[in-house]
Parts: C-alpha cells; sequence; structure tokens
C-alpha cells in the first residue's frame, strides 16, 4: 500500500491548521523536515510547531532530522510527538547504529536518511536494523527542487538489498521532487512512503493530487 507524507514544510503556517486538518483527512503521515542551518543552510522548525502539529494531529508524525548530532535531540522529538524519526548517514557516520537503537528504544520507529551524492551502498550494514529507509530524490535543505532521475536507480538497490536480507516488510520513504508525474516510477522502484510537498499543499486540489500519487 502506497502512504502518501505530505511535507509541512510546504504548508501555509499562517493557517496551519487547515493543512494539518488536510492530512488529516485525506493523507497517511505527517512528515516534518527539521533543519539546523548547519548540516543543511537553512532553518525550519523546532519543538513547538512539532508539539503544536501532535495536538491536532490524527496521522503519525514522521520528523525527518536534517541536523548534526542527532542524538542529542531524538528524545526531545519523540517527547513532541514522533512515531517516527530519521537522521541521515551522512551526520552519523558510524555512529549511526547506535542512534538507530536509541530511537527504537524510546518506542519510536527508526530511519536512516542518505542524500542524492552518497553511495547508497554506505548504509546496507544498517539496513538490517532499520525500521525504514528515506532516499533523497533532491539534496536536502530546500523546497521544490526537481526530482533527479538518478534516484530510480538507488531506489531499486536499497530495495533489492532489503529483500535480499528478508526485509520485505521494511518500507522505503522517498523524499523531493515527488508529484502524480513521477510517483508510478518511484513505487514500482520499490518505495511506498512518498513524501510530497508542493505537489500537495500548492496544488488546485490537494486531495486530488494526493489520491492520484496514492493510487499508483
Amino acid at each position: 500500500m502506497v502512504q502518501i507524507a505530505p511535507s509541512i514544510l510546504a504548508a501555509d503556517f499562517l493557517h496551519l491548521e487547515k493543512d494539518v486538518l488536510l492530512v488529516n483527512r485525506h493523507a497517511d503521515i505527517f512528515h516534518l523536515d527539521v533543519m539546523d542551518g548547519t548540516f543543511v543552510p537553512n532553518i525550519s522548525f523546532g519543538f513547538p510547531v512539532v508539539e503544536a502539529i501532535e495536538k491536532k494531529a490524527e496521522k503519525p508524525l514522521d520528523v525527518h532530522l536534517m541536523i548534526v548530532h542527532p542524538e542529542k535531540y531524538v528524545e526531545r522529538f519523540a517527547k513532541a510527538g514522533a512515531a517516527m524519526i530519521s537522521f541521515h548517514y551522512e551526520a552519523a557516520l558510524e555512529a549511526s547504529g547506535t542512534i538507530l537503537e536509541q530511537i527504537q528504544s524510546l518506542g519510536v520507529k527508526a530511519g536512516l536518511v542518505i542524500n542524492p551524492d552518497c553511495p547508497v551502498e554506505k548504509i546496507f550494514p544498517y539496513l538490517p536494523q532499520v525500521d525504514f529507509v528515506l532516499i533523497m530524490s533532491v539534496f536536502a535543505g530546500f523546497g521544490g527542487q526537481k526530482f533527479i532521475p538518478e534516484s530510480i536507480g538507488r531506489i531499486r538497490s536499497v530495495r533489492a538489498e532489503l529483500d535480499r536480507l528478508g526485509r520485505q516488510d521494511v518500507p522505503i520513504e522517498v523524499d523531493g521532487g515527488i508529484g502524480p508525474d513521477n510517483a508510478a516510477a518511484v513505487v514500482a522502484a520499490g518505495a511506498s512512503i512518498l513524501v510530497a510537498g508542493s505537489s500537495v499543499f500548492r496544488a488546485q486540489d490537494p486531495p486530488a493530487a494526493i489520491a492520484a500519487m496514492r493510487g499508483c
């Protein structure tokens, strides 16, 4: 089953409750990009926004940490209501396994994220441990980028390795430039969670855009 995770970074922050209700009614997961201005150039939002969304959310909160030292903050995001927390392999490197364990010890699903310029094989040692994988199909830190076509092959490679390990139940999430025009190809490659920002919140008919992507 394909799940749609609208990226709150593209929502209308002046009328955020309206977009939270949209996700509740029509989508599957809230995707929350936390940026620190160090690991990525931009700064997004932190605990107060996550906590405010959690009060109204009827779907799981998926917190994507684009930050250095993610281990310092996972407990607070878990307490803020995250059901899923992912962090970048590039920010953790050899500490990735320890941080995955830390997240899971909090009763939260743990995911590992990888940017387009990092070989997917780097995360293979951690695939026996993850609850999900997040493959960036654009470079982390900026909204509105175009989907990188080479991401399809990267999704296939990770899906094949997960299947080889007998981990067919582990979902692949894909983030960046996803919309109704390319969702089918991403799903065919092995993804089952699609993060979509502009293609949802800036669509003329957001529920229809979500339904089109979920129907792939």
